[in-house]
């Protein structure tokens, strides 16, 4: 329905009021106005989720993000920010300016919405459903406000077509970028600290992409060296920011003394293109099985640690080692980080370690042996030595 500009329009006794900013898009208006955080819930509504995607105007409703939004919001309620929010307005409405003697003024006013229009979310859902979730614990925010663009609605095709035009072009960014520019996250911060402190990844971790381009001269991304240090600590160390920059500086600075190859990109005597290409240590998957090893190891071993990890310079590393590789961290030959690769990659790491695998670690290796041919016979006998 178009909006209304004459002077009969809802009845302002049974309607929403809202200052709003006036813009045209495509030769049609919208209109930019605040609500109050208390009235989403009671304006927005989401279409029948049991109905088929083709009669719908949205996705369905992911209810497992919601609890992580609202807790965004409640840990964060003097800095969380959220973009507008989009909807569609079936209903009646009037727009009155404020007044007419300039362009300007004309664009400002207030929106009349009849009291049973109703408003469909085309973009914002989930803002909306955490919103609602984070007020009871919140209820301080009641009164504060979220941008919400309105659009006039013309029917079920054309909110579709909103809602696929909205999301056309949106593109997470990587996660290296969201790490480099979270300051909230612990794990971030000690992330970050490394990247820039430790001689073993100062230089040599990009921290803007997720995806190494093969001629990048960074061997490490900043996304992997994250997920590494989650695995590394327990959540209570990682809350101490001197403590988990100590414990990561020794343990990294340990395994780089064991990895000759990322001492060679450093010093500029090789390519780190062709170290990945040639070898699986620098990948984020073994940063991953690594930290996860190293947690292992603090809690069995605390005062034999830098002994311990010296083992790890016996290991095969190269690509070409698909007898140990293949299976762990490789599958048909390329890399791969699912969190069963992740766990055998560890397996593997534990058992140079002399660390004892977990009962789920134990079942997953059990599943990759029985799944792999028979080593012939010289080599059966050549590992038992």
């Amino acid at each position: 329905m178009e909006a209304k500009h004459a002077n009969t329009g809802p009845n302002p006794n049974f309607s929403y009021v809202f200052p709003a900013i006036r813009g045209v898009q495509a030769g049609r208006e919208y209109y930019v106005s605040m609500c109050p955080l208390r009235l989403l819930p009671k304006l927005f509504q989401f279409d029948d989720e049991e109905m088929l995607p083709e009669l719908r105007a949205q996705r369905t409703l992911n209810r497992v993000r919601i609890p992580e939004i609202a807790r965004y919001i409640v840990d964060n309620k003097s800095t969380y920010t959220f973009s507008a929010i989009t909807a569609s307005i079936d209903g009646e409405i009037l727009f009155t300016p404020i007044g007419q003697d300039s362009s300007a003024a004309f664009r400002m006013g207030t929106m009349t919405v009849s009291m049973d229009a109703k408003f469909i979310v085309n973009d914002g859902q989930h803002r909306r459903a955490a919103i609602e979730a984070a007020l009871p614990t919140a209820p301080e925010l009641c009164d504060e406000t979220i941008a919400v663009v309105f659009f006039a609605d013309r029917g079920l095709q054309r909110c579709q077509q909103m809602f696929a035009d909205l999301n056309r072009h949106a593109v997470r960014p990587s996660a290296s970028l969201g790490i480099l520019y979270d300051h909230r996250n612990a794990a971030a911060k000690v992330a970050k600290h490394l990247s820039i402190t430790s001689p073993i990844f100062r230089d040599l971790v990009e921290t803007e992409r997720s995806n190494l381009a093969p001629r990048s001269r960074k061997l490490f991304t900043l996304s992997a060296l994250h997920f590494a240090t989650l695995e590394l600590l327990p959540e209570k160390d990682i809350e101490d920011f001197q403590r988990a920059s100590s414990r990561c500086q020794e343990f990294w600075e340990a395994v780089g003394a064991q990895i000759p190859e990322w001492l060679l990109v450093r010093d500029g005597k090789v390519s780190a293109g062709e170290i990945r290409r040639e070898f699986i240590h620098c990948h984020a998957i073994l940063l991953q099985a690594l930290g996860r090893a190293g947690r292992s190891l603090y809690d069995a071993y605390p005062n034999d640690i830098q002994k311990r990890i010296q083992r790890l310079k016996g290991i095969d590393w190269s690509r070409r080692n698909a007898q140990t590789w293949e299976g762990r961290a490789m599958v048909g030959g390329k890399m791969s980080k699912s969190g069963q690769n992740v766990t055998l990659t560890c397996n593997e790491l534990k058992r140079v370690l002399g660390l004892r695998l977990t009962p789920d670690e134990q079942i997953a290796e059990s599943a990759l042996q029985a799944a792999r041919p028979p080593l012939p016979t010289k080599t059966r006998k050549a590992k038992s030595k």
